[in-house]
């Protein structure tokens, strides 16, 4: 006597029905499948890979940029050539972003506000190791960096040891950072020969059959994020911070070092500022003590990228490719607006794009948290 395999009519339907509100899609669903279950497909590729969904997005701005050029609707053309000059202020947003991440990934509402700041008085050092003492670049370059990463371990040691809410701990860095950069060079910016000199670092290369590009896209932005990209992907050390900034009881049962593994995460936020602090004093041909706090500064753009690529602010969930992606939507995006609006209201517009941005992205990794168990 055998025994059916099957469940009856009744229990197969549950178990369909079952298998739908899981979000997963039935088992007979392939080439055939109809067409609302390929819509939820894309629908779900496009909440849970965030890379994805801003390369659709950047084709949009795009192509919208391009009818409005085409229709004499903007200030200037809208070309290859503009978009590569445009890369000019995506290089310093998007290393930010990045450190952005580190901080953010490592959980317990992880934020990093001093960062600008940190680029302020970081591109002192730097402008006054190459100016007053004389130093090669060669010299001063490390000496920059080094000042950034002690910069981010004051923030780490008062987060990670002492327990401070990292928003009031990077705040209160933030104030003390632009003191010191603004009080210590009297608000005046340090702009000699061999400063000047170092404009040389974000200069153009040209490319055969493209616009020039700017230099420190290849010499500072491509390196940062391969660095960071192997280090959170294929480290030891980027296993424990996604694991810390996942469930830090659990990884302390796990042995993992918390405190260290969040002490380092503020370190190389400052190492990233102190890199960004390098590229603007050469892009500005002068070492400016409000480099980085100038304006709205640039901590809330780099925060506003690292969302917007799919960072989560609760920790644990973060892709470098996400930030990149982001940053250059934003870089574009910010550049189209400045073509569309004339004089000062392109700026004003640029502060409400960015709004918009941070809360939808924001809303985003919300839903996506909640329906797809959190972004790839």
């Amino acid at each position: 006597m055998t025994t059916s395999t099957h469940g009856t009519p009744a229990e197969e339907s549950a178990d369909a029905a079952a298998k739908a509100r899981a979000g997963g899609p039935p088992e007979d669903a392939g080439e055939g499948a109809p067409g609302h279950v390929r819509l939820r497909r894309a629908l779900t590729v496009l909440l849970t890979e965030r890379v994805v969904l801003l390369a659709a997005l950047l084709v949009v701005l795009l192509v919208w940029m391009k009818v409005l050029d085409t229709g004499g609707y903007l200030l200037a053309p809208y070309d290859l050539t503009y978009l590569a000059s445009a890369l000019e202020t995506m290089v310093p947003l998007c290393i930010l972003g990045l450190a952005e991440l580190l901080v953010m990934v490592s959980g317990r509402g992880g934020i990093d506000l001093s960062v600008g700041a940190t680029v302020s008085l970081a591109g002192m050092v730097f402008g006054y190791t190459v100016s007053e003492w004389g130093w090669s670049p060669l010299l001063a370059v490390p000496a920059t960096l080094v000042a950034g990463a002690l910069l981010g371990a004051v923030n780490g040691f008062l987060v990670a040891r002492l327990g401070f809410p990292a928003l009031i701990a990077t705040l209160a860095t933030y104030y003390a950072y632009s003191s010191v950069a603004l009080v210590g060079s009297g608000n005046k910016p340090v702009s000699t020969a061999p400063v000047r000199d170092l404009h040389s670092l974000t200069s153009r290369v040209p490319l055969p059959g493209l616009p020039d590009v700017p230099m420190q896209v290849f010499t500072f932005l491509l390196p940062c994020a391969v660095l960071v990209w192997l280090l959170v992907n294929r480290s030891t050390f980027g296993r424990k911070l996604y694991g810390v900034g996942t469930n830090d009881v659990a990884a302390r049962f796990a042995n993992v070092p918390v405190v260290s593994v969040r002490l380092r995460a503020f370190t190389l936020s400052g190492l990233l500022s102190a890199v960004v602090a390098v590229v603007t004093v050469g892009q500005f041909a002068s070492a400016r003590p409000d480099a980085g706090t100038v304006g709205n500064g640039m901590a809330l753009p780099a925060i506003t990228i690292a969302v917007l690529g799919g960072v989560a602010i609760t920790g644990g969930i973060g892709r470098v490719g996400g930030v990149v992606v982001a940053a250059l939507l934003v870089a574009w995006l910010n550049a189209g607006i400045l073509l569309a609006f004339e004089g000062s209201q392109g700026s004003r517009i640029q502060l409400l794009a960015l709004g918009v941005l941070l809360v939808c992205s924001a809303l985003l990794n919300s839903v996506t948290a909640r329906r797809t168990g959190g972004l790839r």
